[in-house]
C-alpha cells in the first residue's frame, strides 16, 4: 500500500495543493523521458508476498502489530488488516542462479517470520484467500493502525457518498453481501512480481505483462472459496476489484474506469500514457502534501499507488535518488508453497524474456479486448479456461500452457543465461507437473472439500501442514 501519511482527512486546500504538485511532477517525469534521464540499465527482479497470521484453530489472528514490532525486519512490513503482513525481496539481477537466491532469501525470512509469529501465539500462511475468514471479522477494529489505511477508507466512502460496498460474485455458488468499509480488500493476498526495466523497453514489457496475466492467473490460481462459497478459481480478482469500487468517472469511451482494473488499453507510444491517464481520469484519494523536492515525485508516486491495475507501471527511486521504471505484475495469488511462489516468478520472467524479444510484439497479435477477456476467463475458470491466442483460435488453458507457454518460458530463461538446474527445478519439475496434473492451489482445495466434506478449518490445517513441508502443490495428497 506504499508510504504512510500523517492525515486521515483532508481539506479542499490540501487537494488543490496536491493537484498542483502532481502536475509539476508529471512534467518532470515527461522531461526525463524526453531527455533520456531514465537510461538503459540491467533488468532487476523482485517480489512482494502477502501472507496471513493464523491462530491454533486456523482462524485469522489480528496481531500483526505485535508480530511486526517483535520481528523488526526491513523486508517484513504491514498490510491493511491486522491479520496480514508482507514479505519483500531484495532485487536481483536476472541472471544465472537468481531464482535459487530468491528461494534461499525467502526461506530465511519466512522462518524468521514463523519464529516471531509463534512468539506472539500465531502461525503464518500464504494463500490467495484464507478459507476460514468470516465477514464479521472484517471490521475497522481489525484495520492496521496506520493513517494511510484509515484515510483510504474515509476517502473511498466520501467519493461513494457513504454508499455501502456491494460484493456480488457469481461462480459455482453466488455471493451477495454489502460492507461499510474497505476491509474486504484484506481477504485478497497476492504475489506481486516486479521487473525493473529501461525506458525504451517499458512499453513492450507493460503490454506483454497484461497479455500474460491470463495464463499466470490460471496456473497460480489459489482462491476458490470465500465465506463458505465456492466461487471463481481466483476469487481474489473480483473481490479486490469490488472492494474499493467507485464508479464515478469514465474513460475516453465513456466506460466505467475502476480503481482496481485490468486497464483501458495497451500503451502505444510511451509508458507515460498510463501515468497521464492516472493524472487526468482518476480523482485523488490521498491528497497528502509533502515538503520534499519535486524530483522525488512523491505526490505522483502516492497517487499512482492508489490505482491498482493488474499490471501496474511504477516509478521508483534508487538509494542515490536515481529514478527507475518497474513493471508490477499483480495477477498471481500467494502460495501454495514457497517453492511454488518462486516457480511462478520464474515462469513469468521466462515468458516475459521470450515474448518481449520477439520481432513481432505480442500486442500486435492479440487485441487488448481479447487479453482482457482472457484474463477474466482465467480468473473464473483457472486451468479449465478457454482463451484466444495469437492464431486467433480458442485454446484450452492446460494445452496452451503445456504445448506453447512452458517451452517458451524455458527458452526465455535459457536466453537470459539462467542455470539449467534452476530451469529444471522451477519450470520442468514444478510448473510442468502442476499443469499436467491440473493441481494448482485452487484445484487442491476443491479436491480436498470434495473428498472430506465442507470443513474449511480441516482443509486449512491440511494446507498449512503441506505448506510447512515446502513441497510443490502438485505433490500434495488429498
Amino acid at each position: 500500500m506504499g508510504r504512510d501519511i500523517s492525515k486521515t482527512r483532508f481539506t479542499e486546500a490540501d487537494l488543490a495543493r496536491f493537484k498542483q504538485k502532481l502536475l509539476e511532477e508529471y512534467r518532470i517525469l515527461a522531461d526525463w523521458f524526453q531527455n533520456g534521464r531514465l537510461k538503459k540499465r540491467e533488468d532487476l527482479c523482485g517480489f512482494e508476498l502477502e501472507a496471513w497470521l493464523i491462530d491454533r484453530d486456523f482462524l485469522p489472528a489480528p496481531n500483526n502489530e505485535a508480530f511486526l514490532s517483535r520481528i523488526a525486519h526491513p523486508l517484513v512490513v504491514p498490510e491493511l488488516s491486522q491479520f496480514n503482513f508482507e514479505i519483500n525481496s531484495t532485487p536481483q539481477h536476472v541472471e544465472r542462479s537468481i531464482f535459487n537466491k530468491m528461494e534461499n532469501e525467502l526461506q530465511e525470512v519466512w522462518q524468521l517470520c514463523v519464529a516471531n509469529a509463534m512468539a506472539v501465539g500465531s502461525d503464518i500462511l500464504a494463500i490467495g484467500i484464507l478459507p476460514t475468514i468470516r465477514d464479521d471479522m472484517l471490521t475497522l477494529d481489525h484495520m492496521t493502525h496506520i493513517s494511510r489505511y484509515f484515510a483510504l477508507n474515509n476517502q473511498v466512502f466520501q467519493l461513494r457518498e457513504g454508499q455501502a460496498i456491494e460484493l456480488n460474485i457469481q461462480g459455482r455458488d453466488i455471493l451477495n453481501i454489502t460492507h461499510q468499509d474497505v476491509m474486504l480488500e484484506a481477504v485478497t493476498t497476492s504475489l506481486q512480481i516486479h521487473l525493473q526495466v529501461s525506458a525504451e523497453d517499458a512499453i513492450r514489457f507493460y503490454n506483454t505483462s497484461q497479455i500474460l496475466s491470463a495464463p499466470i492467473a490460471a496456473v497460480a490460481a489459489n482462491s476458490p472459496y470465500l465465506f463458505g462459497k465456492d466461487l471463481w478459481d481466483e476469487t481474489r480478482i473480483p473481490v479486490f476489484e469490488q472492494a474499493v469500487h467507485m464508479d464515478c468517472y469514465r474513460d475516453s469511451q465513456d466506460e466505467p474506469l475502476r480503481r482496481v482494473t485490468f486497464g483501458s488499453g495497451y500503451a502505444r507510444e510511451t509508458i507515460l500514457e498510463p501515468f497521464l491517464e492516472n493524472l487526468e481520469l482518476y480523482p485523488v484519494l490521498l491528497p497528502q502534501v509533502f515538503d520534499e523536492p519535486p524530483e522525488l515525485l512523491s505526490h505522483l508516486r502516492l497517487h499512482n499507488g492508489t490505482i491498482w491495475r493488474w499490471t501496474r507501471p511504477l516509478i521508483g527511486m534508487d538509494h542515490d535518488g536515481t529514478p527507475h521504471i518497474r513493471i508490477e505484475h499483480r495477477a498471481p495469488a500467494a502460495g501454495p508453497s514457497l517453492k511454488d511462489v518462486i516457480a511462478n516468478i520464474a515462469f513469468f520472467v521466462g515468458l516475459m524474456s521470450y515474448f518481449t524479444r520477439q520481432d513481432t510484439p505480442l500486442e500486435e497479435q492479440i487485441r487488448f479486448d481479447w487479453a482482457e477477456e482472457n484474463f477474466y476467463q482465467a480468473a473464473r475458470n483457472g486451468l479449465s479456461a478457454q482463451i484466444r491466442w495469437v492464431d486467433r483460435k480458442k485454446w484450452d488453458m492446460q494445452t496452451l500452457l503445456d504445448e506453447v507457454l512452458i517451452p517458451a518460458a524455458r527458452q526465455g530463461l535459457q536466453k537470459r543465461g539462467i542455470v539449467e538446474e534452476d530451469i529444471s527445478c522451477y519450470i520442468d519439475d514444478i510448473m510442468q507437473n502442476r499443469v499436467r496434473t491440473g493441481q494448482n492451489g485452487a484445484g487442491w482445495q476443491r479436491a480436498f472439500i470434495a473428498a472430506h466434506g465442507v470443513n474449511f478449518q480441516e482443509m486449512t490445517r491440511a494446507y498449512f501442514e503441506n505448506q510447512k513441508r515446502n513441497i510443490p502443490v502438485h505433490e500434495w495428497e488429498v
